[in-house]
């Protein structure tokens, strides 16, 4: 399970910092109207996710006629490696030009080649949920570990990020450091380093994981395959959780702002995220508790209440406190319970998700993970979209932030209504989507008697052929 630390660690940070990289750095001196820049950042997004959805689907069918001795996605992991870090590092190396076309072609390739390629690595691996293990039980421990590890490695790219930093400022001195911070150079050293502990991660994958639940032998057909997407109905309500929750990944976006102009530094998003995800740690564990109680579906629901409430909560203080360092501690504090919730959207969807490959092998008898992770990571790529397009919307154009022109500078001071709508942004916008997203999840009925009877009948279906197996392997023997 190393792998999903390893493609965390690289692609875990990689949006939000590409952000303030396409809009604050790479064209900063070249005479560009910097809010044209934000613009493009905006419709660049929107196109790359949109580029991403179709790879989602594209790659999980393939990925379903994929039959080596390896298994089903680990080829697509392996060979994907190594493209997605160079690809990674061309993405922090702006082309020095004074064309803002040339600008703008660059920025769209660069980061819609990005979205593909990482499709093809994560897309694969987050299959591995359903494959690791027949059983409903075994499989959501080994999803919430799953969960856990990429949480830790998101967290581990950005510690990357401050340590990075630190070093260069020992080595350039404190001056040279902000020209150099001013230009990304920091960004692309971080990314080389992550790069090449995700490809280290990826290797030890390949000789400590193995897929235990048997691929069916039928071709996938590409017309039957997107129906399925959208008419297995418990496969589509676990999608359209994302598609319903778009806005609450805008606080992603403007957390790294929080960063710099409340705690002084965009590398200390670390520390302003810590609290978060040791909050998101923590909720994982509630989660694995609360799902021996009550079903995927309530669970789900319960953590989305619960979610809308902490973050309305947290707008509360802030506005009350102002965006000053009288906020930090009790934002810090607060950042730790807004984390609890991610621990269920982290871990119940994926767990949904397995249980509906279960359905569907019920119903048709074809085992399809590579499909229906794909089906979800369709509705997540567009839900991508839509958030890396209304992120720096609300940023860059709605908050009215003041860009630096100073090339030495990388950021310039914000007024009080700026850092207000940033917090409004962190908090109160996403909780409107978090409700939104539990939606769809009234509807599923993937839970209860249904799902014990499924899983019952497939156990015996595999117990039926593996005798047959065996039977006939014995006849050949004789």
């Amino acid at each position: 399970m190393s792998v999903f630390f390893g493609i965390a660690l690289l692609t875990g940070w990689m949006p939000d910092y590409t952000t303030t990289f396409f809009a604050d750095f790479a064209f900063k001196g070249k005479g560009f109207d910097s809010s044209q820049i934000a613009s493009i950042v905006e419709i660049v997004f929107l196109i790359a996710g949109f580029v991403g959805a179709i790879c989602e689907l594209v790659i999980g069918i393939l990925v379903d006629r994929t039959k080596t001795q390896l298994g089903k996605v680990k080829p697509w992991i392996g060979f994907g490696a190594i493209p997605l870090a160079i690809v990674s590092m061309l993405v922090f190396i702006a082309p020095s030009t004074t064309s803002f076309g040339i600008a703008c072609v660059w920025i769209i390739i660069i980061y819609c080649l990005y979205t593909a390629i990482s499709c093809a690595v994560e897309s694969p691996a987050n299959c591995f949920g359903a494959l690791c293990s027949p059983n409903p039980s075994e499989r959501s421990d080994a999803i919430s570990i799953v969960s856990f590890l990429r949480s830790v490695g998101q967290s581990g790219g950005q510690v990357v990020i401050i340590v990075v930093q630190e070093l260069m400022k020992v080595l350039m001195g404190q001056q040279q450091f902000k020209n150099a911070e001013g230009q990304g150079l920091d960004l692309i050293v971080s990314t080389a380093i992550c790069s090449l502990g995700m490809i280290i991660f990826v290797m030890i994958f390949f000789s400590n994981n193995k897929e235990r639940v048997p691929y069916t032998a039928e071709k996938v057909s590409l017309v039957e395959s997107i129906k399925l997407v959208f008419t297995n109905k418990n496969l589509l309500m676990v999608s359209l959780t994302k598609l319903c929750g778009f806005g609450r990944g805008v606080y992603g976006t403007v957390s790294l702002y929080i960063a710099i102009y409340l705690l002084g530094s965009k590398g200390l998003k670390l520390a302003l995220m810590l609290p978060m995800g040791i909050g998101t740690a923590v909720g994982m564990l509630i989660v694995q508790q609360v799902l021996k109680k009550f079903s995927t579906k309530r669970t789900y629901i319960i953590f989305c209440l619960y979610g809308a409430s902490i973050l309305a909560i947290l707008y509360l203080v802030s506005r009350d406190i102002g965006f000053n360092s009288n906020l930090i501690i009790p934002f810090l504090i607060l950042n730790f319970f807004c984390g609890l919730q991610h621990g269920n959207t982290n871990v119940t969807p994926n767990i949904m998700i397995a249980d509906c490959v279960d359905e569907m092998e019920y119903k048709t008898g074809k085992r399809q993970e590579g499909l229906a992770y794909a089906g979800y990571g369709l509705f997540s790529k567009i839900t991508s979209a839509f958030t890396k397009f209304l992120g720096p919307w609300l940023v860059y154009t709605w908050s009215q932030y003041q860009f630096s022109q100073d090339p030495n500078v990388a950021y310039a001071a914000q007024t009080d209504e700026v850092l207000t709508k940033f917090l409004a942004i962190y908090t109160i916008i996403p909780a409107i989507f978090v409700i939104l997203q539990g939606v769809p999840i009234l509807f599923y009925d993937m839970v209860g008697d249904k799902k014990e009877r499924i899983t019952a009948a497939l156990a015996e279906k595999r117990a039926q052929q593996a005798e047959a197996s065996s039977d006939g392997a014995e006849q050949i023997a004789e």
